[in-house]
């Protein structure tokens, strides 16, 4: 057992910015279309709410917006369908979420070569003709100002492209292409409203540094008036496969935000850019979906650790993603298949959906941050937090974190905590030990979504020589939330609590 004490000082100010809640990640946009999609969205939103949402496929094939034909003259026209981006779209205001638009990928008919992604084949080679790729933009821009206001729709932001330092996502990672592609798809934007917010590269790890400089070193050399930087950030070692799945370990907390500092000290060496908001457009531990760490504690508690850092340094980070109705490889072998999503197919909620719950929570006055936990002070006086214990290695260490806060007056306080770890709400586990099934019946379902909630508890707490004294014992990858508030008994004439329980 490893043991901390704080003291709590309640008029503290220490720096946190909590932006958790800005956007979150999606599969394909076309998945939104079918039911299980809808319902874990809806989940995700009625109990966390982000207020943007990014993924791929605006422009895939399957979406329809994009067609050519030939008219009775034998000329090559162009046509546009927006039956299916409305669907979504009209999904999405239902659900209070707006879309962090991503250009991209290529429709077939506009590609220039026959390169593509995933099992559902995304085009991943430049358009054969830009100013159609501009009209597009332009046309899709336009539709979608007429049908949700123009006030609304440039608060959407804008991405170009997905992960051009890759070469399957980007023919041969091209940064010179990719450049005339971000100038021309950014000045087509401008045109529709130059109050759009636009940005790019959306790379990754890897060779992200020097595709940092080259990127800016060209918006600056053709006056580019970017509105934002966008990267992306995975943060294990590389994969070892077996069968449909892969495997690896995530790196110390401290050196996945290593990359992301370098990015920050970039934009500080120009004067036009070093102000810039960074955005990180997909982020999670694994960068796989087929990795069984998406589905445990440990990376609940992982993120935990990583959200305080990630949001000192970027503006917004969006973790990826929100559910696990997401098919990048094919369609998914089991109810836990190591997929992206906060929410397993199902409507199980994984640990990881407790962590981003617990952080919208975290609202105002942060007095106390350290590597194991974030407590905030609320307006109405009371306090509330969360504590995790990362244990990365898997070692089986428990931490006792002992709070000293003090009072002015002796008084009786309300301790409510919810506790996430591997023995109180661990459905993989719970799955695992039902015999992994590769479907699930309905009472296996509601099991299993029992078995995804935390644990509850109470204790009333007094006040002693104007300190009180609380304590939380964490097993290995558990986080746990609290709220503490000062209680004034109302209850009824004749009744005692203490004495019917003394009854017994």
């Amino acid at each position: 057992m490893e043991y901390k004490n704080y003291t709590l000082n309640l008029n503290s100010n220490v720096p946190f910015r909590n932006n958790t809640d800005y956007c979150i990640g999606t599969a394909r946009m076309s998945l939104a279309l079918r039911t299980e999609y809808q319902e874990q969205l809806k989940l995700v939103q009625d109990e966390i709410g982000f207020s943007y949402i990014r993924g791929h496929g605006l422009f895939c094939d399957d979406m329809g917006i994009y067609h050519e034909y030939t008219d009775n003259n034998g000329k090559v026209c162009v046509e546009y369908n927006f039956t299916y981006l409305d669907m979504v779209m009209d999904f999405y205001k239902e659900v209070h979420i707006k879309p962090f638009l991503e250009l991209g990928l290529m429709p077939k008919e506009l590609a220039s070569g026959t390169q593509c992604i995933f099992y559902w084949e995304g085009k991943t080679t430049p358009p054969k003709d830009y100013d159609r790729w501009c009209d597009l933009i332009k046309a899709t821009l336009n539709h979608l100002i007429k049908r949700y206001g123009r006030d609304e729709v440039i608060t959407w932001p804008v991405e170009v492209w997905n992960e051009p330092n890759q070469t399957m996502f980007w023919e041969n990672k091209d940064k010179d292409e990719y450049n005339k592609l971000f100038k021309l798809s950014f000045q087509a934007v401008k045109d529709v409203d130059p109050r759009f917010l636009v940005g790019g590269p959306s790379i990754c790890e890897g060779d992200d540094e020097e595709w940092i400089s080259y990127f800016l070193d060209f918006c600056k050399k053709e006056q580019l008036a970017i509105d934002f930087v966008s990267r992306h950030q995975y943060m294990i070692e590389l994969t070892e496969n077996d069968g449909h799945y892969e495997y690896s370990t995530v790196h110390p907390v401290d050196e996945s935000m290593i990359t992301l500092q370098t990015t920050k000290k970039q934009l500080s060496t120009y004067s036009e850019f070093c102000n810039l908001p960074i955005y990180v457009t997909e982020y999670s531990t694994a960068y796989t979906s087929r990795c069984p760490m998406h589905d445990t504690n440990m990376n609940a508690a992982y993120i935990a650790a990583a959200l305080p850092y990630m949001e000192e340094i970027n503006e917004a980070n969006s973790y990826w993603t929100f559910g696990d109705m997401f098919e990048e490889w094919g369609v998914p072998w089991l109810p836990f298949y190591g997929g992206f999503g906060l929410v397993a197919n199902g409507l199980i909620k994984k640990p990881t959906f407790w962590t981003y719950a617990f952080y919208k929570k975290l609202k105002g006055v942060c007095i106390h941050r350290t590597d194991d936990g974030v407590i905030v002070k609320k307006p109405d006086g009371s306090i509330c937090g969360l504590l995790w214990n990362l244990d990365r290695n898997f070692s089986g260490r428990e931490l006792s974190i002992d709070f000293t806060l003090p009072v002015e007056e002796e008084s009786t306080y309300c301790l409510i905590t919810k506790l996430v770890d591997e023995e109180t709400c661990n459905p993989f586990k719970m799955w695992n030990d039902l015999g992994a099934p590769r479907t699930l019946t309905t009472e296996q379902k509601l099991l299993l979504r029992s078995a995804a909630n935390p644990l509850v508890s109470s204790a009333s707490l007094k006040s002693d020589n104007g300190e009180l004294h609380f304590n939380f014992i964490l097993k290995s990858n558990a986080i746990e939330y609290f709220e503490l508030s000062k209680v004034t008994y109302e209850g009824d004439r004749g009744f005692s609590y203490e004495r019917t329980v003394q009854s017994f």
